[in-house]
């Protein structure tokens, strides 16, 4: 439907000020939670098993953090960094709020990561310990963290969640006085990737993350008593912030510890969910999986899809078949998760092509990525934010920190967007060449580079293609040394061990081209994508994919 502002003329929305910033801070809107609504339900563990699972209150999920909070200062002074490495699991959820009563800032990790890649974020972080699970999809977390312990001098305490009771118990005794923390102070310490594939720690503060979190939720309609079935993984910073939206609108939280489609549309059901959310890779398996006819899904009311480019075919399929409002939210770990969203009632083109306004109190503008300067409205240029969802930079990073921000405070993006004459926002592509592949952001240089490690390979290239299930699918494009022979098979096992599994790529291409590269030795991926679209090698389908 049509908006009632100004029609742009230039590529710049000036922020909505009718919603003030508040000081708020993570352990705060928990406190407020508590002594508000102390006796709803704040969070359902999302076990198959209907008759396991474990329900707290508001006033019980405060006092568990604040247990985990006296543990955690008998052991760490303010400030210091704790990381979680785990999926969503109810211990992780406290750990969040614990950690901030505590005055620690809390770096999330994604369990999949393999040996090196913990080596770097734990390194990186100088965080002093981490919570784990002891297995993951099969893996021994424990040995990869034995593996690179001795590398982490900063590390002094490896907590299994295993042992969560036994940890919280062993707090500080007598009386515990909560430091003073403020919502310019940084919450938590979350990991991204650059243009070199080099992950990068956003410091996301207080404030930050608690408004970014209810200006999104006030969009999305969320209200005191909703149900929502909570997908997003508390390792990501979407999964972070939608808990505080949750929090902040006294809504009940049903956390999904790993994704499953039959077990979201047992929850969705069994607890009678009013709210739900999807990357499409998701929203894909939950429709085509055989319980989605079976399941009683009348108590949905609205659904919100990112993480990647959500098709107009999928969007209009699920308004269709649950008679639900769908909407489109669009950010990135820089700016807490949330920078645009779609509204409710908005049209299905809009839902379908669109990532929607900037939400309140974000300034948005499209400039040219060389000169700075503000483009015309529907000219494709570098989408700049500003605002309170803006990370204050990067953790011990000052020339990307610099890089990363023009003159006023403008986050750089790296995304390529057009913004037409009400604000919608349109993704055009990427500058920083990114892959986001099922939610999950993919840098292709990370890639290549443990690719040419394996001795049969001259050169890569990993370029992203649309798929339908996935949003994009990265393929690998590899030039062998003379005299190896193609083995797809062999390359994916090579990488399985050294890469998350997401990382993976899912389709290989072997080539005997030499790969384009600059003057200066640059891969030009551009180049290698147009000399596939010439030698009309198809996208990648759901039929000709790995799963992750």
């Amino acid at each position: 439907m049509a908006r009632t502002t100004p029609a742009l003329t230039v590529s710049h929305w000036r922020a909505d000020d009718s919603e003030p910033v508040l000081d708020t801070t993570v352990a705060s809107i928990l406190d407020d939670a508590a002594r508000r609504a102390p006796d709803t339900t704040a969070l359902v563990v999302g076990t198959p098993d209907r008759s396991a699972r474990t329900r707290l209150t508001y006033a019980e999920l405060a006092q568990e953090a604040e247990r985990a909070a006296r543990a955690l200062a008998a052991r760490f002074d303010p400030g210091e960094r704790v990381a979680a490495w785990a999926s969503s699991i109810p211990e992780s959820l406290v750990l969040t709020y614990g950690a901030a009563m505590a005055g620690l800032v809390l770096v999330p990790v994604n369990p999949a990561l393999q040996a090196a890649e913990m080596r770097h974020v734990l390194g990186r972080s100088g965080a002093g310990a981490v919570f784990f699970q002891s297995e993951h999809r099969g893996r021994d977390q424990a040995k990869i963290l034995d593996e690179v312990r001795s590398e982490l001098p900063a590390l002094r305490q490896v907590v299994d969640f295993a042992r969560w009771t036994t940890f919280c118990s062993e707090g500080g005794s007598g009386s515990w006085v909560r430091p003073v923390v403020r919502p310019d102070d940084v919450a938590q310490l979350v990991y991204t990737s650059g243009t070199t594939g080099a992950p990068k720690g956003a410091l996301l503060t207080h404030g930050g993350m608690t408004n970014a979190a209810r200006f999104g939720a006030a969009r999305f309609g969320m209200r005191a008593g909703d149900v929502y079935v909570h997908t997003m993984p508390l390792f990501h910073v979407g999964g972070q912030v939608v808990a505080f939206q949750l929090c902040q609108s006294l809504a009940t939280t049903v956390l999904v510890p790993s994704f499953d489609a039959g077990v979201v549309l047992e929850l969705v059901e069994s607890e009678r969910a009013t709210l739900t959310c999807g990357v499409p890779t998701m929203l894909l398996a939950m429709i085509e999986h055989p319980d989605f006819g079976r399941r009683d899904l009348s108590s949905l009311r609205s659904i919100s899809g990112g993480g990647a480019v959500v098709p107009d075919e999928i969007v209009r399929h699920v308004e269709d078949t649950l008679g639900v409002e769908f909407a489109i939210v669009f950010g990135q770990t820089e700016a807490c998760g949330f920078i645009s969203q779609t509204h409710l009632d908005d049209d299905a083109h809009d839902k379908g092509s669109t990532l929607g306004q900037p939400l309140a109190r974000v300034e948005a503008r499209v400039a040219d990525p060389d000169r700075g300067e503000v483009v015309g409205v529907g000219h494709v240029g570098e989408l700049e934010v500003r605002g309170p969802n803006v990370m204050a930079g990067y953790h011990d990073m000052p020339e990307e920190t610099a890089e990363a921000f023009r003159p006023g405070g403008w986050l750089r993006t790296g995304d390529l967007v057009t913004m037409d004459d009400r604000g919608y926002l349109t993704m055009a592509g990427r500058l920083k060449e990114m892959i986001v592949s099922g939610g999950e952001n993919i840098f292709p240089v990370e890639i290549e580079l443990a690719l040419t490690a394996h001795p049969d390979v001259a050169q890569a290239a990993v370029v992203g293609v649309p798929d339908r299930r996935w949003g994009e699918a990265a393929v690998a494009v590899v030039r062998l040394v003379a005299g190896a022979e193609p083995d797809p098979d062999g390359l994916d096992r090579f990488l399985r061990g050294r890469l998350a599994a997401y990382k993976v790529p899912r389709r290989w291409e072997f080539v005997d081209w030499e790969l384009p590269i600059t003057a200066s030795g640059k891969l030009q991926r551009f180049a290698v994508k147009d000399r596939l679209a010439a030698s009309s090698v198809p996208g990648a389908s759901p039929e000709d994919v790995r799963a992750p």
